[in-house]
């Protein structure tokens, strides 16, 4: 998520301001010119988006009142202020189009899209969310609420029972845990004790989507069974195992502090290797995270690796060490790799707080080519069970493309909704999922993760301790065609 600074209201130039006082003029003199009548009428007619909307799907109110944008966390127990809070930055679009700027985090645009409907988009998220004008806030959520642990309790289990879609696939009765655990809370339930519940609530979900938060030292997220999560030390005996791997003369290119990097192999192949989907500067925000991945993509995709006797015969994209990020970052790499537009996947929202089968309306999320070099070529692709949410959902991108990829290694992690991010009436935050990545079959990989093609061992202690690549050395015996 970027961090823009909300920008001062630009200054009438002096030549519009000229404009206007001769159409003033002229309005004196008589009826206006036509053109003049026409923009004015124009103008009348943009919607405005002032008012309360709310979200199709998660839970949210949307408040928007002239140059401010704030949104509440709603469930059927509560209404809490949320994380979201904007600055309209410039002046409406000529449909009436807003963007806002919001503090830790990427710009925000809400749109017109017909009577009494509104789409609102971060900029690093890929997709829409419907919104739908509704009366007035309610009035819960002018007011404080309980700090109670018991108050606490209900807002976690109600905003799960309300917006998380995958317990039947996870085989978990939502309702018995509430009997469960509801019984132990009290008045005099201690932090660390009501924290102990809320985690014991979540955990047999396995869900690297969910999470707890108490504090810088007391918090908890969700992972499939048998995942370790990566340490410096786990790190840097991989990065040993590749060096090995792709070679000791090899010149590994690097950008974005490291998250992107590129190397050419024997054999006219390349080697694009992405650990992350954000953090690529330092304080450049969704913005700044862009143009360094686009200046890394410009450097690897040149025309001569991607065109002419000297082209790539193949690609190895490597996502087995990747901590997630923005899907819209995902695509962005897509581009550089298909020369016609293609289905990405479908996106859709659990809608209906007492039915956790109810969906939202899937939105196509498509692939368009980059208008420059492109790598129309074979692509392989090493997942592995560290491959998490942005680099599942740009491994999913992937599929579609023609030719197809080929993967390689171990099933990816298995989430891929954007997290919903939540806080607590005692100040804590918490998060979940609450939306599915559809393939144009209508499959979801929610849970178990995509599966590789050819499965191989990813990051073994027998591989790292031999300094040994298995996956990244099948991927290279495999045959490519010649250019």
């Amino acid at each position: 998520m970027s961090d823009p600074a909300a920008r001062r209201p630009r200054r009438r130039p002096a030549l519009a301001a000229a404009a206007l006082a001769a159409a003033t003029a002229l309005t004196a003199c008589g009826a206006p010119p036509p053109a003049l009548a026409a923009a004015a009428a124009a103008r009348a007619a943009v919607p405005s988006l002032d008012g309360v909307w709310r979200s199709d799907g998660y839970g949210t109110l949307v408040v928007i009142r002239g140059r401010t944008l704030r949104t509440y966390e709603t469930t059927a127990v509560s209404c809490l202020p949320g994380a979201v809070t904007g600055v309209r930055d410039g002046a409406p679009g000529p449909d009436g189009t807003l963007r806002f700027t919001v503090p830790d985090s990427a710009p925000l645009t809400v749109a017109p899209a017909g009577p009494g409907r509104a789409t609102t988009a971060f900029a690093d998220n890929a997709g829409h969310h419907t919104l739908l004008r509704t009366g007035p806030l309610p009035r819960r959520c002018g007011t404080p609420p309980p700090r109670d642990p018991r108050a606490v309790f209900d807002v976690f289990w109600q905003t799960y029972a309300e917006n998380y879609p995958f317990f039947r696939a996870k085989g978990i009765d939502w309702n018995a845990v509430r009997a469960r655990y509801r019984p132990r809370i009290t008045a005099r339930t201690t932090d660390a004790e009501l924290f102990a519940v809320l985690r014991a609530m979540i955990e047999p979900l396995h869900d690297a989507h969910t999470r707890v938060v108490a504090g810088p030292d007391r918090w908890f997220a969700g992972k499939r069974p048998g995942t370790v999560l990566p340490t410096p030390a786990f790190t840097a005996r991989v990065d040993a195992a590749l060096a090995a791997g792709l070679g000791p003369h090899t010149v590994l290119r690097q950008w974005a502090r490291g998250r992107l990097a590129y190397a050419d192999l024997p054999g006219r192949i390349g080697y694009f290797r992405v650990t992350q989907f954000s953090g690529y500067t330092e304080h450049g925000g969704f913005a700044g995270d862009t143009a360094e991945l686009d200046r890394a993509l410009d450097a690897v995709f040149t025309t001569a690796r991607t065109q002419g006797p000297r082209a790539l015969r193949g690609l190895i994209v490597d996502l087995r060490l990747n901590g997630g990020g923005s899907d819209a970052l995902g695509l962005r790499i897509a581009a550089r790799l298909t020369g016609r537009p293609y289905l990405a996947y479908r996106k859709r929202a659990r809608n209906d707080p007492g039915d956790p089968g109810a969906f939202t309306r899937p939105e196509p999320v498509t692939v368009r080519p980059y208008r420059g070099p492109v790598h129309t070529g074979p692509v392989t692709v090493l997942t592995g069970r560290l491959t998490v949410s942005a680099g599942e959902t740009f491994t999913q991108a992937l599929m579609g493309r023609s030719p197809a990829p080929v993967r390689i290694g171990e099933n990816t992690q298995g989430v891929f909704s954007d997290v919903l991010g939540r806080a607590l009436p005692n100040g804590w935050s918490f998060g979940l999922p609450n939306e599915e990545f559809l393939t144009a079959g209508g499959r979801t990989f929610d849970g178990p993760g995509i599966p590789p093609d050819v499965r191989t061992p990813v990051f073994t202690d027998a591989d790292l301790a031999a300094r040994r690549d298995s996956a990244l050395a099948r991927a290279r015996r495999l045959p490519v065609p010649d250019a």
